[in-house]
């Protein structure tokens, strides 16, 4: 064979192997335990069928949203996670959690797209005749340790002038079996609904699920939401709570292509995804108006392909 025929056989070999590699990119997601898990592990089966395994997700466990975020100063490359927002924001005004980091580390952040907000479910054992906040007073309640859940509801509690309320920090895995055999009275969660630890209680407990009136959900500072009745066995009344933004985002590590990948994997996958679960009915491109930080390039490009309302300051 001439040499000339031999180096167009090898080129177009490497040319196949190019066109077929799988880029593996990393999903820091949420504890196993939560609604935020199970979200990202359908994510990631769903993108990587729609980019025809051009994309090969990978998802990891995390303690929350804050080291989801901090991890940006140590990670490269592909790397995703979720978080709202406002934490960004308080990430490069170096507040609260993210005092003793440098706010430029948080300047490369960019927005892919959105996913499921945060819900706030307060859940207790229906038989104890809690109804109200006000009620939760000499009771015992678990709120988990280092989550947004755990750090929302002891807020909540001293907003709504509560004195008296027992907060067990241990891990939210642990909720429902303590709930039934009588350990605790209660436990706060956070994750979009139906929540699976919720659902979980539901059909081990008679539960109820404590509702917030208009002068509560303004002192959360919060949005608020309808859990609709009948999201979870037995609880046959709407609930009224408080909702946070949520999106997924990477850094300017990632490359144009990759991201422009992963934007357009996801929202081609999200009629499948909402075949899985109900909650992704509720994301749509109103969502990207949420974002506090630019989109990334990649994730740009797409917005600009379908046309989608992308506001000047995400640009």
């Amino acid at each position: 064979m001439k040499l000339s025929k031999i180096l167009t056989v090898i080129t177009v070999f490497f040319m196949s192997i190019n066109l077929n590699a799988t880029e593996r990119v990393t999903l820091k997601a949420a504890k196993s335990s939560s609604s935020y898990y199970q979200m990202a592990v359908q994510m990631a089966e769903n993108i990587n069928k729609a980019s025809n395994n051009q994309l090969s997700m990978t998802i990891e466990e995390s303690q929350g949203s804050v080291q989801n975020l901090k991890e940006v100063r140590k990670r490269f490359a592909n790397y995703m996670f979720t978080t709202p927002p406002v934490l960004i924001k308080l990430a490069k005004s170096k507040k609260l959690m993210f005092k003793n980091d440098n706010p430029k580390t948080y300047e490369k952040v960019r927005a892919l797209f959105p996913i499921p907000y945060l819900t706030m479910h307060v859940v207790v054992r229906k038989d104890l005749g809690i109804k109200t906040f006000k009620d939760l007073e000499g009771k015992t309640l678990l709120i988990g340790r280092g989550s947004y859940g755990a750090r929302e509801i002891r807020k909540y509690i001293k907003a709504f002038g509560l004195k008296n309320v027992n907060l067990i920090k241990a891990e939210l895995s642990g909720a429902v079996a303590t709930l039934k055999n009588g350990q605790i009275d209660g436990f706060a969660t956070s994750g979009s609904y139906p929540a699976p630890n919720v659902i979980e209680a539901a059909a081990s407990t008679d539960i109820r699920l404590l509702s917030m009136n208009d002068k509560q959900i303004k002192l959360t500072k919060r949005d608020k939401i309808i859990i609709p009745a009948n999201t979870y066995s037995n609880v046959n009344t709407n609930t009224v709570t408080t909702t946070l933004p949520v999106g997924v985002y990477t850094t300017t590590n990632m490359s144009e292509d990759t991201a422009y990948k992963l934007t357009k994997a996801f929202w081609q996958s999200k009629s499948s995804l909402e075949k899985q679960n109900i909650w992704w009915e509720a994301i749509t491109f109103k969502n990207l108006n949420m974002f506090k930080t630019k989109l990334h390039k990649g994730a740009l490009k797409y917005y600009k392909e379908v046309n989608a309302s992308v506001s000047k300051d995400l640009e």
